[in-house]
């Protein structure tokens, strides 16, 4: 049997007609190569069957063109749309980018941290896992490191929706929108769901003619809790019952208008309904959803940006401050609270290619 011909960049070289260092530009500065060169390299290494190594390039001191990211599950939008921006991001600055999955577990997320390290990638990612009280991991001051869908005061570098702002959105939609009483539905147990509540009080504390209450109470991801406590509030007298329901996920929005309608109430005639977090996964109801605008590509879009802005520094192992950036909601109005438009999305620094 012929033994295999292990193809060098010298034959991309030679077969493309360019030079050794374009070649080498190609795969660790592809910004310092003309757009026609570098698609004529990439197609002739894809059509040899090249691909750099990357333990030579490391020993090298060439820089590895991967992110790691880590995502607690792909089982929320926000996930999703975080992959999906970061991805297209990283591809924009010549960067590629590997996925892993924790499954909501920290230790796993830990472990893929380590691997990320051990492989030497140029950058690492995290959302972390929706628990309470979570804190950052320690983390080699050699590899930049952002955190994604948190907020968080401890040094290090953090992208996040803006929780205290989507609260206020939604809060001044019910009210400017006519509701005489409104019910917000949700334990509040982690942190943007807490931001989001105390952005709702902000609103209601400073414009508000209407009451308004908190029910701290069903679970974040549980669709039948928001459908028990959409009932519960619709079988209310009428008296003291809300005509406007918030709920502090789409998820419990989306099981509080189940709820509404099966205790033979309409949406919105009756009740209006809004949700929170823009995750279209849960936009499976009767109704189409009022809630903010997805706005997990942008997180992971501006994830990218400040790994990049790391890598650039000077001295990436010099001691980090607290860097958070927070992306601006808007309101995503739709059929449940009676409505079919949307805020204005002509923001030239916001990204919603992705977003639905």
């Amino acid at each position: 049997m012929p033994r295999r011909t292990t193809i060098t960049i010298t034959d991309v070289a030679r077969e493309a007609g360019v030079a050794l260092g374009s070649v080498s530009n190609a795969f660790n500065h592809p910004d310092k190569v003309r757009p026609e060169t570098l698609e004529r390299i990439l197609e002739t290494a894809d059509r040899l069957g090249y691909a750099p190594n990357q333990n030579a390039r490391m020993l090298a001191g060439g820089r590895n063109r991967l992110f790691g990211l880590i995502l607690p599950g792909l089982d929320h939008g926000i996930s999703l749309q975080i992959a999906n921006g970061a991805s297209a991001e990283a591809r924009k600055h010549g960067y590629g980018l590997l996925m892993a999955s924790a499954q909501t577990d920290e230790k796993t997320a830990r472990q893929y941290r380590d691997y990320f390290t051990g492989t030497r990638v140029a950058g690492i990612l995290m959302q972390p896992p929706a628990v309470r009280d979570w804190k950052p991991l320690d983390s080699p001051s050699h590899i930049p490191l952002a955190y994604l869908d948190v907020q968080n005061d401890a040094p290090g570098h953090y992208v996040a929706a803006d929780n205290l702002a989507i609260g206020e959105l939604l809060a001044r939609h019910a009210f400017q929108s006519g509701a005489r009483r409104v019910a917000v539905i949700g334990n509040p147990t982690l942190n943007r769901l807490a931001l989001r509540v105390e952005g709702m009080r902000q609103a209601f504390a400073s414009g508000a003619a209407c009451p308004y209450e908190v029910l701290e109470a069903g679970a974040w991801n549980s669709a039948h809790d928001g459908l028990d406590l959409g009932r519960l509030l619709a079988e209310r007298p009428e008296e003291e019952r809300p005509d406007f329901i918030i709920a502090l996920t789409d998820t419990l929005a989306t099981g509080a208008i189940s709820g509404v309608r099966a205790a033979g109430l309409r949406v919105p005639n009756d009740i209006r309904v809004a949700g929170c977090d823009g995750n279209p996964l849960a936009w499976t109801g009767p109704v189409p959803l009022t809630t903010v605008a997805p706005i997990g590509y942008e997180i992971g879009r501006r994830g990218v940006r400040q790994l990049i802005a790391q890598i650039d520094e000077e001295d990436p192992g010099e001691a980090v401050e607290n860097h958070q950036e927070l992306v601006r909601p808007f309101l995503l109005a739709r059929a449940s609270t009676g409505v079919n438009r949307s805020d204005d999305f002509a923001d030239p620094d916001i990204d919603i290619s992705g977003y639905l």
